[in-house]
């Protein structure tokens, strides 16, 4: 999902109103005609929309506005902040990779945090590694889990999980706390930067991160659209990946996010054997393991990059001002 925070993006921040006002997101007003229309002032002169079969829960949580709606072809979809965050029908192309980028680049991945990803599905993907031992999770809205289960149960199947250590709250301030050289992987399963998600694209927080890794391992966090935040792109390559021996973004296909495209950003703490590159998996993928999007194959196309993205990249002395804080656009229906 992109949560991008709560599940894939979580946000407190007021929505701006089409006369520039500060109003509270309503995701259920942006459904108009039968239509759910995601319009945001962060991917500005685009929309995605799409058709709602049936209203299935609105109410808002102590963080965010919460939507899930049975849409007419993607499936059950869970809406934050007027944002999709993950729709049944492809939500195994962001939740495999987010996971198996990472998790595949580790030779042996017994210790692993999870930071958001409320909906359950990078848990999901984690716990098909026989090598993992414990998955601490942090989520901070414990409503999005709930959603989660009630309405995307193949999701949120890994939920209760015997290897699981589920902590509702803050993971910004689990990881300031945490030991160091604790966690084989970090996933960030975030929002877009804004809101409490916004701590999360800090370079402070990549030094917590650095910090509680143990050596050779590897975090992977969403990593934002090529199309919409180049200028973030290179600042999380460049600035928050200054203290890991490799810095990589790579790229997943997301029909339902904005341009149809989200990445992932991914660091590897010196320390470990092998090459540093996460552009290779270390192991094959194991007989019995079930996915649908993710292979070797995909791992390593998924850092074959845009031109000009690759140009920025390799010229990272070129990144402006870090990105502005961008606050979400809700429409009134006339």
């Amino acid at each position: 999902c992109k949560y991008r925070h709560p599940p894939h993006r979580l946000c407190t921040t007021p929505a701006l109103t089409m006369s520039g006002s500060e109003e509270p997101v309503n995701g259920a007003s942006l459904i108009e005609n039968g239509w759910f229309i995601e319009k945001n002032a962060q991917w500005p002169g685009q929309a995605n929309a799409l058709q709602v079969k049936k209203v299935l829960m609105h109410k808002k949580t102590e963080f965010q506005d919460l939507l899930v709606f049975e849409s007419t072809d993607f499936g059950h979809v869970i809406v934050l902040d007027g944002v999709i965050q993950i729709t049944e029908r492809d939500e195994m192309s962001y939740q495999e990779m987010m996971t198996h980028l990472p998790m595949f680049s580790c030779d042996k991945p017994v210790q692993v945090l999870i930071i958001g990803g409320g909906d359950g599905g990078v848990l999901r993907e984690v716990v098909k590694h026989d090598c993992v031992e414990k998955v601490t999770w942090c989520e901070i809205d414990g409503d999005v889990i709930e959603a989660a289960k009630t309405y995307m149960p193949t999701v949120s199947a890994a939920v209760s999980n015997p290897k699981v250590d589920l902590r509702v709250g803050d993971g910004v301030a689990f990881a300031q706390n945490a030991k160091d050289n604790s966690f084989d992987v970090i996933i960030v399963d975030s929002s877009d930067p804004v809101g409490p998600a916004e701590k999360l694209f800090s370079k402070e927080f990549y030094e917590n991160a650095h910090r509680i890794l143990k050596p050779g391992g590897v975090i992977c966090s969403q990593g934002e659209c090529l199309w919409n935040n180049e200028d973030l792109i290179v600042q999380m390559t460049s600035d928050f990946g200054s203290c890991f021996v490799t810095a990589e973004y790579a790229s997943i296909q997301m029909p339902t996010y904005p341009a149809g495209q989200i990445g992932a950003f991914l660091a590897r703490k010196a320390g470990g054997s092998g090459v540093p590159s996460c552009r290779q998996p270390r192991r094959p993928v194991p007989d019995g393991m079930t996915l649908r999007y993710y292979s070797g194959e995909m791992h390593a196309a998924a850092f074959a990059l845009p031109a000009f993205l690759q140009k920025r990249l390799q010229g990272k002395a070129a990144v402006a001002e870090p990105a502005a804080k961008r606050q979400r656009l809700q429409w009134s229906n006339p």
